[in-house]
């Protein structure tokens, strides 16, 4: 029998096509993992660990670097290392949705999977980004999706995206996309539309709406918005410049900046400043994890395990 060995901090797909050998001596075995190029920045194993351990699941969760010409081995290579599944980051979320053998609804609408299950030897894909989105405005903000109206910031793609659908999805009042390059949330827009089609909003504004990123634009659009959402990656540096100036807050605004580090960043800083309701983006990355491991485990995530896993690994 091997010697128990301590996980490495990132394993390559060159270890995981002879996993046996690079995992050996691991205890608890690694069964979950995440897919990314670059991976060493995640934070999810610090989230699902503690929360394998909370649960009496037998197995631990690692870093892999994978890169896209690797990615569809390296999915394909998960069954036979008796793997319960992978989360999958950027830039891979797209490229899995093609070598799954089942996707769920959601993530088929979405565009993209960031959760894969192992079941029966076929990779079953799921994406958690909208439905952790949906559970984290819950929590900060103790109100639902459908009963607000929303623009977010960076719909063009990814996190925007996902997000964008999951709104649609809820029905909720409003919804108005805004991104630097206008052909992408046209794009999405004509997608969604048909969410929107059968109720109207009384007077003279539409339910679904793109609007150029100027403040004049935004100014006009905000009078009317509940919920704003920063699904872009700018607020991470301090050089980044301002997504929104601070005169386009009004009070009765709630803002959710999916960016979580630093955990003040200056659109909430803003918005605070203004008399708005501000949360950051960590709530959202606890309840993306949390409703992968509902998917690898079909039970309830230990939430409280998994954030505590997160806010020591950010301090």
């Amino acid at each position: 029998m091997p010697a128990k060995s301590k996980a490495k901090t990132v394993y390559t797909f060159e270890d995981l096509t002879s996993w046996e050998k690079a995992a050996a001596g691991l205890s608890p075995p690694a069964r979950l993992s995440v897919f990314g190029d670059p991976v060493d920045h995640s934070l999810s194993p610090q989230m699902h660990n503690p929360a394998l351990q909370a649960a009496g699941i037998d197995s631990q969760y690692v870093r892999i670097h994978v890169k896209a010409d690797q990615l569809e081995k390296a999915l394909r290579a998960l069954p036979e290392k008796n793997f319960f599944g992978t989360n999958i980051t950027i830039p891979h979320k797209t490229g899995a949705l093609a070598v799954m053998d089942e996707v769920d609804d959601l993530a088929r609408k979405i565009g993209a999977v960031n959760t894969v299950l192992v079941e029966d030897g076929k990779l079953i894909g799921y994406n958690s980004d909208g439905p952790g989105f949906l559970r984290a405005i819950r929590h900060e903000f103790s109100v639902d999706l459908r009963d607000l109206r929303i623009l977010i910031l960076g719909a063009g793609g990814g996190a925007g995206r996902a997000v964008a659908v999951q709104c649609a999805v809820e029905n909720c009042e409003r919804l108005v996309l805004v991104n630097r390059t206008a052909d992408k949330a046209e794009s999405l827009a004509r997608e969604l539309r048909p969410y929107f089609e059968k109720e109207k909003l009384e007077g003279p504004s539409e339910r679904l709406q793109t609007v150029p990123w100027t403040d004049e634009a935004l100014r006009a659009a905000l009078d009317e918005i509940d919920l704003i959402v920063n699904a872009t990656s700018l607020g991470m540096k301090r050089t980044d410049p301002e997504l929104l100036h601070d005169s386009l807050f009004q009070p009765h605004h709630l803002v959710y900046d999916m960016v979580y580090s630093p955990p003040r960043t200056k659109l909430i800083a803003s918005a605070r400043n203004m008399g708005a309701r501000a949360a950051n983006g960590l709530s959202m990355l606890l309840y993306q994890g949390a409703i992968s491991f509902e998917y690898w485990f079909n039970r309830d995530a230990p939430v409280d395990e998994m954030r505590q896993g997160l806010e020591s690994a950010l301090l």
